[in-house]
C-alpha cells in the first residue's frame, strides 16, 4: 500500500472531527443536497430523499463492475446506501434507492465494514449513493482509523451536491466518481 490518504492526516490534526461535526449540522435544517428540503433529520423527519438520521446500508462487497483503475485487482469496496437524493425514474437500483431497503448501521458497524473490506484486499472504499449520509459515512472514519483503516475513499454519486458538502469532505475524499 502508498501513501496514508490525506483524511489520516485530518484526523491527527482535529481537522476531520471538525468537518464531522459540521456536516452533522448540516441534518437539521437538512441542507445536505441541493433540494434544501430544511427538515430536521436529527428530530426524525424525513427529507424528500426519504432518509432519516440513521444511516441505511443495502449491501457491501468487492465490486468488480467499476472502472477498471477503481476495481483492479482486488475489486473496489462497495458499499450500497439506501435511499437516493436524486429520485431518477430510470434508476438501475430502484429497489435500494427508492424503497430504501437496507439495514440501519452504526458508525461503528459501518467501520467495522470498511475494515472487513479492506482485510479482503480491496483496493478503495466506494461509496455508492452517498450524497444524503455524508455526515454518517464520515463518522465511521475516526472508529476504522483507529482500527488501522487507510483505504482511499470514493465518493460516487449522482453529481447533484452542494458546494458546501463538496468543501467539507476535500481531502477527506480521494475520488469523486459522479455517475
Amino acid at each position: 500500500m502508498g501513501a496514508n490518504p490525506s483524511y489520516i492526516t485530518l484526523y491527527h490534526t482535529g481537522e476531520l472531527q471538525r468537518r464531522i461535526t459540521a456536516l452533522g449540522r448540516l441534518l437539521g435544517p437538512c441542507t445536505l443536497c441541493p433540494r434544501d428540503c430544511r427538515v430536521n433529520r436529527r428530530r426524525g423527519e424525513l427529507g424528500l430523499c426519504q432518509a432519516g438520521d440513521q444511516l441505511r446500508v443495502a449491501a457491501a462487497f468487492p465490486h468488480f463492475g467499476e472502472e477498471p483503475p477503481l476495481s483492479g485487482q482486488g475489486g473496489s469496496g462497495a458499499i450500497f446506501i439506501s435511499w437516493c437524493n436524486l429520485l431518477c425514474q430510470f434508476c438501475q437500483s430502484w429497489e435500494v434507492n427508492h424503497r430504501g431497503e437496507g439495514v440501519a448501521v452504526s458508525a461503528r458497524e459501518l467501520a467495522g465494514i470498511m475494515l472487513d473490506l479492506q482485510s479482503q484486499d480491496c483496493h478503495n472504499i466506494n461509496f455508492v449513493t452517498p450524497t444524503h449520509y455524508a455526515p454518517q459515512l464520515m463518522a465511521a472514519l475516526p472508529w476504522a482509523i483507529e482500527q488501522g483503516f487507510r483505504l482511499p475513499l470514493v465518493y460516487n454519486c449522482g453529481g447533484y451536491e452542494s458546494l458546501e458538502v463538496i468543501q467539507l469532505l476535500d481531502g477527506i475524499v480521494d475520488i469523486y466518481l459522479p455517475d
